[in-house]
C-alpha cells in the first residue's frame, strides 16, 4: 500500500499559507509506516514544535490502473474516507527554504490518520461532500469537495500518469483552510457528512 497525497488543492488553504497556486496537482508520498495505528494516540514528534492538523477526504483504490482516463476513474474506488495529514510545519518551512523534499515533515511515523470508510453509494455526489474537523469540541476546519481545484476523478487520472495505482492505495485529496497547531491533550474528531469518521487524542 502506498499513500499518495495532494497538496494545494483548495484555494483558501493556498492563501492562508501564502503559497503559489499550482498549475498541476502537487504530489507527495507517505510510507505505510506513517499510518497512525487504530485506537492509538498521536504523539507529537520531538523534532518539531509546530505540528499542524490538515483534515482531508480520502479515496481507497480497488483496481490496478495506469493511465486511467477521467471518465473511467470512478470505477477505481468504492469508498470515501476522512483522515488527517499531520505536518511538522516548522520543519517543512526549513526544507522548503532550501528547496528540499518535504518527506521528513509529512511522512514521519503516525503522520497519516486514516479514519473509517463510507460506501461511495452512500454519498449523493462525490464532488459535493462536506466534512469538518473539531478540536476540543470546536470546529476548526470545514471543507467541501466542490471547492477542490482538481476533483477526485481528475486526481486519479493525473496520478496514474506517474504511478501505477494498486489495490489498497490511498489518496489524500488535500486540505481546506483552517489548519493549525496541535498540543498535548487535544482531542481531534473528524466528520464526513455529519458522520463521525475518527476520534484521536494528541500526546
Amino acid at each position: 500500500m502506498k499513500i499518495i497525497c495532494i497538496g494545494r488543492n483548495y484555494t483558501d488553504h493556498i492563501k492562508e499559507l501564502e503559497n503559489e497556486k499550482p498549475t498541476d496537482p502537487v504530489i507527495f508520498l507517505k510510507p505505510d509506516t506513517a499510518v497512525l495505528l487504530k485506537k492509538q494516540p498521536f504523539f507529537i514528534p520531538d523534532f518539531s514544535d509546530d505540528v499542524h492538523h490538515e483534515v482531508e477526504i480520502l479515496v481507497k483504490i480497488t483496481k490496478v490502473g495506469k493511465h486511467i482516463d477521467k471518465k473511467f476513474a470512478h470505477k477505481y474506488y468504492d469508498e470515501i474516507g476522512l483522515g488527517i495529514d499531520f505536518t511538522a510545519r516548522d520543519l517543512q518551512a526549513k526544507l522548503k527554504e532550501k528547496g528540499l523534499p518535504w518527506e521528513k515533515a509529512k511522512a514521519f511515523d503516525g503522520a497519516a490518520v486514516i479514519g473509517n470508510w463510507m460506501s461511495k453509494e452512500d454519498v449523493k455526489d462525490v464532488n459535493n461532500i462536506s466534512f469538518t474537523l473539531e478540536k476540543n469540541g470546536e470546529v476548526v476546519q470545514t471543507g467541501n469537495t466542490s471547492y477542490m481545484l482538481w476533483k477526485i476523478d481528475e486526481l486519479i487520472e493525473y496520478i496514474s500518469k506517474y504511478f501505477t495505482l494498486k489495490i489498497g492505495d490511498i489518496i489524500f485529496t488535500g486540505t481546506p483552510a483552517g489548519v493549525g497547531r496541535v498540543n498535548a491533550e487535544d482531542k481531534l474528531v473528524g466528520f464526513l457528512e455529519n458522520k463521525q469518521m475518527f476520534s484521536i487524542t494528541v500526546k
